[in-house]
């Protein structure tokens, strides 16, 4: 759509219909805070009770309409719908509407605002070194990585800033709203979100160089091939095992790997269809994984759009079984176990001294997930969206994305705060990383 919109800026009005499924996305405040996350800068309604939904007989995630400049309904598609067939479409339109006289090219105002200037810029991931004494911090709307010490103190900054995809050295490298991050020894893997591609870093050497994904949004959900040449779709998380990249291609909702030996990727997981089916590798149904991480015999991921928490077999003719979480239309905020269960579309997840850690983002809330016993609950948070530091039951968090531990602290991307927040386990109080250096 932002391709779109820059190609055709005098001829093509676009409103943002927001009819949310959770009820997290229906508040005002978070949808703004959404609009500015990803900067959009056209008209967004927030249709929270659903009645443009409604009057345009909608059915489906997305939905798109077509309206002629005399504002009348010209057409429908339930779907997704690629950049070619979108852009033939509406330079036919364009055409059409030239001929007939009524296109009208006069700009039309803006109440776009820009996202506030802040230290850090809706960070979606971070990754904790307790050895090398490192904090990896996905700083993705400012399109960088940064590192700090575990207390804080800048030591490295990877990526310009500028929203492209270029490899060279870690200043003049760029980044498109990355997200998960997986290290080995000083070699930094990252999940190029918006470029559809998977970086590696070599710290010691400062250099970035693109491993897998042409820069282009892929569609391919079977074979493997070439990780250079092989088109991916948003990749949002990684976790590196026994010389492979295991990666949660959230886009096309399945699980990937990577041979980084022979820089060969295809699925590993998932079929593509966006469900909650358990089963071989090959034949589950995934939804929007967004955070991955393993115990070194299975992977465990947080599957988004089902409100649950699963796991895959790293065993190539393992399966994948659902932990906690019923359906895409199932969720809320339940502790328990079984199918008691309630999660709201949790995105991260990290495998620690043998139980499960993940943020809860909707509810704004990190839990203990325990995959023996098929249960969750509440560890930091009392579930409403702020900015509080201290007790874990008095602490508040604003769509928490990621999480890493080390030397005995929590470390959590509190994205819509723009914050690292840090927790002390055995204490269980929340504090806010103080960043210096930046």
């Amino acid at each position: 759509m932002r391709k779109l919109e820059k190609k055709y800026a005098n001829e093509l009005a676009v409103v943002g219909v927001h009819s949310a499924k959770f009820p997290n996305e229906k508040e005002t405040s978070n949808v703004d805070k959404a609009v500015r996350r990803y900067q959009i800068e056209h008209p967004v309604i927030n249709d929270g009770q659903f009645k443009v939904w409604q009057q345009y007989s909608c059915r489906a995630w997305p939905t798109l309409m077509f309206i002629d400049p005399l504002g009348n309904v010209v057409g429908k598609h339930e779907g997704e719908m690629s950049f070619e067939a979108f852009d033939g479409l509406i330079s036919q339109m364009v055409a059409e509407y030239d001929t007939q006289g009524t296109l009208d090219r006069r700009p039309l105002p803006s109440v776009y605002r820009k996202p506030e200037d802040t230290l850090l810029s809706f960070p979606g991931k971070v990754l904790a070194d307790g050895p090398g004494d490192r904090l990896f911090i996905a700083d993705t709307n400012h399109n960088r990585i940064v590192v700090t010490s575990l207390d804080g103190a800048v030591k490295q900054v990877i990526g310009s800033g500028v929203d492209a995809l270029t490899d060279g050295d870690l200043a003049g490298s760029t980044f498109n709203q990355p997200q998960g991050m997986a290290l080995d020894g000083e070699t930094l893997y990252v999940a190029d979100t918006g470029n559809h591609a998977i970086r590696r870093v070599d710290l010691a050497a400062g250099t970035v160089e693109t491993i897998a994904g042409t820069g282009e949004q892929g569609h391919t959900r079977e074979g493997r091939g070439p990780g250079r040449s092989m088109e991916i779709c948003s990749p949002f998380d990684l976790v590196q095992h026994q010389g492979s990249l295991y990666i949660a291609m959230a886009g096309i909702h399945q699980l990937w790997s990577m041979d980084l030996k022979d820089g060969m990727i295809g699925p590993f997981a998932g079929t593509g269809a966006e469900a909650i089916t358990d089963g071989p590798l090959a034949s589950a149904e995934l939804a929007q994984p967004c955070g991955i991480t393993t115990d070194g015999v299975k992977l465990f991921f947080a599957d988004s759009e089902t409100s649950s928490v699963r796991s895959a077999d790293i065993d190539p003719a393992g399966k994948v079984r659902t932990i906690v979480g019923l359906d895409l239309f199932v969720f809320g905020d339940v502790d328990g176990s079984d199918h008691h269960v309630r999660l709201q579309h949790p995105i991260g997840i990290t495998h620690y001294d043998g139980v499960l850690y993940i943020t809860d983002t909707y509810n704004h809330k990190v839990k203990r997930v325990l995959p023996a016993m098929k249960s969750a609950f509440t560890v930091l948070g009392n579930g409403a969206a702020g900015h509080v530091d201290g007790p874990a039951n008095e602490a508040q968090f604003s769509e928490p994305s990621g999480i890493s531990f080390a030397n005995g602290k929590i470390y959590i991307a509190d994205t819509n705060n723009h914050a690292i927040r840090v927790a002390d386990i055995e204490s269980a109080v929340v504090s806010t990383l103080m960043i210096e250096g930046l």
